[in-house]
């Protein structure tokens, strides 16, 4: 009998994320140079950071051999001005990623469930499994959330409903009204974690508050991130906003010093700074028009996406996958989320993006 033998058979039965190959990887791999790589697979910003999010980076790593600010004063100061909430609502994470997990070890054990949709971000299964707590799969409508049966599906020990909108990895959306509706269904002693993750990215015409609606619904939990549109996936920074009461428990069982002085610089400095966000989007529109109107030409089915990455179908996705990493194009295939037939791609720059398009073809021919 070993150590390994003693922990939880919940534990044992976990398969590990699998995240994006990195471009260092692939270079390994393939023998070829970095700066020859285009990776496409983690809807990362291909604009990189703002430069105010770069200098305030910069500036913190004089004084490094102190602990960051534990309460993460000023970056919770300027999400305060930003989107009119109390500091006890808030709680800061190391990714958004952290924010899903918090919540479930808040919340989440033995002997409870959490409801979360087919097709979905991998970290709802595991972070219900990683609790011992029993996860409710809902069958996909449309490649998307079924908001109806997943009402249906919370029972007497079901704790928390996970939604993420835009959805990662298929990039379907739900129109906020849809969302208030199922809120008023859900039973009040159920959190509902709102992973919004590429909320920055929706259309003008696609927006709504959720954050205004946690007065109404103390059981929301909105979770976003730095990663995406801000650029800072690298530094790991994440924010829950939530009713106080939630935000407390939360906070009791999150990290000390989760989140690093520079990261949390970088964040505050991040969130200032409108023009490049704009940017960010407006890049993000054109790269999606680009790469869309490339697999309608190529007769290729894609789900029609909100965030910042589009899913398509391609048969042998492993052989096309393979095809592309050997010309240095990574995107990620999905057959862990029930989509073996599909890959997802990241928005890139307007060369990177017709980069894939010609691999792609390479592949296919």
């Amino acid at each position: 009998m070993s150590v390994a033998s003693h922990a939880p058979d919940h534990i044992r039965a976990i398969t590990p994320y699998q995240p994006g190959k990195p471009i260092s990887e692939l270079a390994r791999e393939m023998g070829i140079a970095e700066a020859s790589i285009v990776k496409l697979a983690s809807n990362e910003n291909p604009l990189g950071m703002s430069t105010h999010a770069r200098d305030a980076a910069r500036a913190a790593l004089g004084d490094l051999a102190r602990y960051p600010d534990g309460g993460a004063f000023a970056l919770k100061a300027a999400l305060c001005r930003k989107f009119g909430v109390g500091p006890e609502q808030l709680v800061i994470g190391n990714g958004s990623n952290d924010i899903l997990e918090i919540a479930a070890q808040a919340f989440l054990g033995p002997g409870c469930s959490a409801v979360y949709a087919q097709h979905a971000f991998a970290v709802y299964p595991l972070a219900t499994q990683a609790r011992g707590a029993r996860g409710i799969e809902v069958p996909a409508k449309h490649f998307g959330h079924d908001l109806g049966a997943m009402a249906a599906a919370i029972c007497e020990d079901t704790r928390i409903v996970f939604i993420a909108n835009p959805n990662n990895p298929t990039g379907t959306f739900l129109p906020g009204a849809q969302i208030e509706a199922f809120l008023n269904e859900v039973p009040q002693d159920v959190l509902v974690v709102l992973d919004e993750a590429y909320t920055e990215y929706l259309s003008p015409a696609q927006r709504y508050d959720a954050i205004a609606w946690i007065g109404r619904f103390p059981n929301l939990l909105v979770s976003r991130t730095f990663s995406k549109a801000y650029g800072l996936a690298g530094l790991r920074v994440g924010y829950g906003i939530a009713h106080a009461e939630v935000a407390d428990l939360m906070n009791r069982v999150r990290q000390p010093f989760n989140v690093s002085s520079v990261a949390l610089a970088a964040a505050e400095a991040a969130l200032e700074d409108e023009e490049f966000l704009a940017q960010s989007a407006e890049l993000n529109r054109r790269g999606m028009l680009q790469l869309t109107e490339a697999f309608s030409a190529l007769g290729l089915e894609w789900i029609p996406s909100a965030g910042n990455f589009v899913t398509f179908k391609i048969g042998d996705a492993a052989g096309i996958n393979r095809a592309l990493l050997q010309q240095g194009v990574i995107v990620r295939p999905i057959a862990g989320y029930g989509m073996p037939h599909w890959l997802r791609v990241s928005i890139g720059l307007p060369e990177e993006n017709a980069r894939f398009i010609a691999a792609l073809k390479q592949a296919m021919a």
